[in-house]
């Protein structure tokens, strides 16, 4: 088979076939076809697209190129929670004990944050989690305390790490087969009986638009089904930060927070509750919509959440005594943006607001850089919050002596009204 045919099929808009694909996976997962070649083909794919057929077929050559977890050993629900990335995301590091103090087994395997966008693995590290996990050790951690998240490891879909890689260096990281591909090979190879998605829409995710965040999460729920997992997809608002804490230890001290019972915003109260009581209905765990919800409050309230997550990460390696006097973040600069008008306030880009926290060293230009937990953002004042002159609208926080550039450019990306603004809703759809 000669692979300038199937990139000149491509280029050309016609289907491929199985075997097309599966040779293009197993060539350049094996080092027999170039990295120029390679991008050619994906650059063909992002212009002209791939059907539902295609994609499954992707998605099943991508999934079987490496190794898959087996947890059939392990007793119980077994579920998986994603989400497609965004400014002050750190529902999963939540969600996740609050879900296995219920008894599901919590199985998840994250990725370290690119660009504007954070990531759960980093989250976790940064209060000394250890996220290299064998294949066994998810197993036996799994058994003992029913959750673990783990960083992607070289033999569980090698195909989607070299492919990531190559479409974040050719521009074609924004095409929804090639997205919905990635997310739905790992999350089959994890094993799980269920898998919930959190597919953010707006400015500050990869959708943009409601039209695109819905083409993605139908085709994610007809990929899962295809390979007999349970799927719900919640499509979410990122056209505001969600919450307060941006960063990762900064985030890490707000999770926390968020299991004593002490939450940073309404906004993600809502989507916890939301999240996790709809899993509570779909896993059979509580009969209806409005006993989950007493439940998820019971769990918090009760500390049983608490105790699981400090369970949870101790198993992982973190020092629990240190990380539950909650601190270990201690930032050596900070800088408050003060408000310079009246009003009601909004944030103009969720996108610039992460990537401020980027540029504060809470990102990575690359995977393998290095990055400054200490950095990040608090917003003490978001969307339709009233601000007066001179009050502080947010906080800016590094280990490095912050820029008057960068705080102009947060202070740039503040808008002020008279009037509160047009929200969108915390949940904007919900796709089954």
């Amino acid at each position: 088979m000669n692979f300038l045919d199937i990139i000149e099929a491509k280029r050309t808009k016609k289907e491929l076939n199985q075997e097309q694909i599966q040779f293009f996976i197993d060539s350049y997962v094996n080092n027999k076809i170039p990295d120029y070649q390679s991008a050619a083909f994906l650059m063909a794919i992002n212009l002209n697209d791939l059907n539902l057929e295609e994609t499954y077929y992707l998605t099943k050559s991508m999934l079987y190129s490496g190794n898959t977890v087996d947890l059939s050993t392990v007793k119980g629900i077994k579920i998986d929670k994603h989400s497609t990335g965004g400014v002050g995301d750190k529902v999963s590091v939540i969600i996740g004990p609050i879900c296995a103090a219920f008894g599901l087994k919590v199985a998840k395997m994250s990725g370290k944050g690119l660009g504007h966008t954070g990531g759960t693995i980093d989250k976790l590290n940064s209060i000394g989690v250890n996220t290299d996990l064998s294949l066994n050790q998810c197993r036996q951690l799994l058994n003992k305390n029913g959750i673990f998240i783990t960083a992607q490891t070289e033999d569980i879909v090698p195909a989607d790490k070299k492919i990531y890689d190559l479409r974040n260096a050719t521009s074609t990281v924004d095409s929804i087969p090639l997205i919905a591909s990635s997310i739905a090979s790992k999350k089959i190879a994890m094993g799980t009986d269920y898998v919930f998605i959190d597919v953010k829409v707006g400015d500050g995710g990869y959708c943009e638009t409601i039209e695109k965040a819905t083409k993605l999460s139908k085709i994610l729920v007809y990929l899962l089904k295809k390979f007999n997992r349970k799927c719900i997809v919640h499509i979410t608002n990122m056209n505001q930060p969600l919450g307060r804490a941006i960063g990762n230890m900064i985030e890490m001290k707000t999770s926390i927070e968020f299991l004593q019972g002490n939450y940073e915003s309404d906004d993600i109260k809502e989507l916890i509750y939301e999240f996790v009581s709809d899993i509570l209905v779909s896993t059979k765990i509580c009969k209806n919509k409005q006993v989950a919800l007493k439940e998820v409050d019971n769990v918090i309230k009760s500390g049983k959440a608490l105790d699981k997550f400090y369970e949870w990460i101790k198993s992982q390696g973190a020092d629990v005594k240190k990380i539950s006097k909650n601190n270990f973040f201690k930032p050596k600069y900070k800088f408050e943006v003060k408000a310079t008008k009246s009003g009601f306030i909004k944030y103009k880009s969720t996108r610039e607001v992460g990537m401020v926290s980027f540029l504060l060293g809470a990102g990575r230009v690359v995977k393998s850089a290095p990055i400054d937990f200490q950095a990040g953002i608090y917003l003490n004042k978001i969307i339709n919050e009233k601000v007066k002159v001179g009050e502080t609208i947010a906080t800016l926080y590094s280990s490095n002596k912050i820029s008057k550039e960068l705080i102009k450019r947060f202070s740039n990306n503040v808008e002020y009204s008279s009037k509160k603004f047009k929200q969108t809703p915390n949940i904007v759809k919900i796709i089954k």
